[in-house]
């Protein structure tokens, strides 16, 4: 078959350099925002802080005039150097991609701090290698999930120490030791068992504990008291004594460190409502409108340079440079802009259709809202009104809270009536809250309880929105 050209068209839609700008802008929150206009002004000299107003101008214009010779731009300090600074500039990423900084921690890790109960141990080189290697194994919750007889093989191929399994165990028997009490299990059993036996005083509901730990654990963990009673031959007081004990261990020992080292995460909202005799004002955070200018000193620059001859390549390579970051500044700026703008329109749009309940704070006003109600108002794309309503939150008079949580799907009652989602589960958390712990409610008795309120929704539903809500099966909330 011969080879052959063609000529032919096609019409494609592509978004600018502008446009994808403006996308990254429009998810980024407010907290985020301010270290993105840092960072731009430090890429780009010809984007400045501060108001562009001519009244400065004209204030400062005698200043200017005598510190002409002083602070003037030497255009030749730019284009008359063998090599300029900006030749020497290296960026070997895409301008699309995006920069996803990891927060580094000053506290002290979960392994640093067994590690420091180790070197207080006497041990051999050896001894302290595979304790060394079962603490690095050991997962953010304090377990250590990998087999002996593995460490074993990675013990001999990457650190030339060879050991058995048997000695690999005594060691971590030892590390078991250490605080937190529980790190180093390798079942949630172990662990709790490690904590219940340091606790060991004689106590009768502290040793039923153990008991049921070491020979009842599944049943306990599927909550079948009746049979744990029946086989011990307790009563419910004393086996509640004794779950009690087992709940007010650590399944996670690990984690507590972790959690006590979490830095607070601190939420500024995007937008402030104040409701005032009845009407809603929107208002959007001063952060999201920063004050930016486009630099004097290189729009200057270029008009003074244009209008000379460019001869050399190095002074048409200056103006191309000085152009390029003109550009970009103005870019920018029309970008924030177009944020301030766009987040406005649509943070608008859901304050009026969600007006009953910015009035009042009652979750049963919440009215059904997808993102498609609110792109057909504004007249926006579905993936815009996606990236405003993502990482945002609105300070309300009850409270902040993110945008999604303005979006719910709808049900029908038997009056006809769309309701939120919302709403309906506002109902079925109240129940399940005011349910009998003894005798809790299934979601067979929970869709009934729906039903004669009105809202037409099956089992299956309830238990989707029981899940939603993070709560367990009924037999799961059993208590004694």
């Amino acid at each position: 078959m011969a080879l052959k050209q063609f000529l032919t068209q096609k019409l494609e839609q592509r978004l600018s350099p502008q446009q994808i700008q403006l996308m990254k802008l429009l998810q980024v929150p407010t907290m985020e925002l301010d270290q993105r206009i840092k960072q731009e002004i430090e890429e780009n000299p010809a984007l400045e802080e501060g108001s562009d107003e001519l009244e400065d101008e004209f204030d400062n214009q005698d200043d200017t005039e005598e510190n002409d010779t002083d602070d003037e731009f030497d255009l030749s300090d730019y284009i008359d150097d063998d090599i300029a600074d900006y030749k020497t500039y290296a960026n070997n990423q895409s301008k699309d991609d995006e920069e996803r900084v990891i927060p580094l921690s000053g506290e002290q890790s979960f392994q640093e701090k067994l590690s420091e109960q180790l070197h207080l141990l006497d041990l051999n080189e050896t001894e302290f290698i595979i304790a060394d290697i079962l603490i690095g194994n050991l997962d953010e919750s304090g377990y250590l999930n990998r087999d002996l007889e593995a460490l074993v093989d990675d013990l001999a191929f990457s650190m030339n120490v060879i050991t058995s399994e048997q000695e690999v165990k005594s060691i971590l028997v030892l590390i078991q030791t250490f605080d937190p009490a529980g790190v180093g299990a390798r079942s949630l059993q172990e662990c709790l068992l490690l904590q219940i036996n340091r606790k060991q005083d004689g106590d009768i509901s502290r040793f039923t504990a153990k008991k049921i730990l070491e020979d009842f654990f599944e049943e306990f963990t599927k909550k079948h008291y009746d049979k744990i009673a029946l086989k011990l031959e307790i009563e419910d007081k004393d086996l509640k004594d004794a779950i009690d004990e087992i709940l007010r261990l650590n399944p996670k020992p690990g984690g507590s460190l972790r959690e006590s080292a979490k830095n607070q995460l601190q939420i500024t909202p995007d937008f402030v409502i104040n409701e005032t005799e009845g009407r809603l004002e929107l208002s959007l955070n001063s952060r999201n409108a920063p004050s930016l200018k486009v630099s004097r000193e290189y729009e200057s620059m270029l008009r003074s340079y244009s209008e000379g001859a460019k001869t050399t390549k190095s002074d048409k390579e200056a103006v191309s440079f000085v152009r390029q970051k003109l550009d970009g500044a103005k870019w920018f700026i029309d970008a924030i802009k177009q944020r301030q703008q766009t987040l406005l329109l649509t943070m608008n749009a859901i304050m009026h259709y969600q007006f009953a309940y910015f009035l009042s704070g009652d979750e049963a006003k919440l009215r059904p809202m997808i993102l498609k109600d609110i792109a057909d108002i504004v007249n926006l794309d579905i993936s815009t009104i996606s990236r405003v309503s993502n990482s945002k939150y609105v300070q309300t008079n009850f409270g902040i809270y993110p945008l999604k949580y303005f979006f719910s799907e709808s049900l029908s009652t038997d009056s006809g009536e769309e309701v939120s989602t919302r709403e309906v589960k506002k109902i079925l958390s109240e129940a399940i809250n005011s349910e009998s712990k003894k005798i809790p409610l299934t979601d067979e008795k929970l869709m009934d309880l729906l039903n004669e309120k009105g809202y037409n929704i099956a089992r299956r539903t309830v238990a989707k929105y029981r899940e939603q809500l993070n709560f367990p099966v009924a037999r799961m909330r059993k208590e004694l």
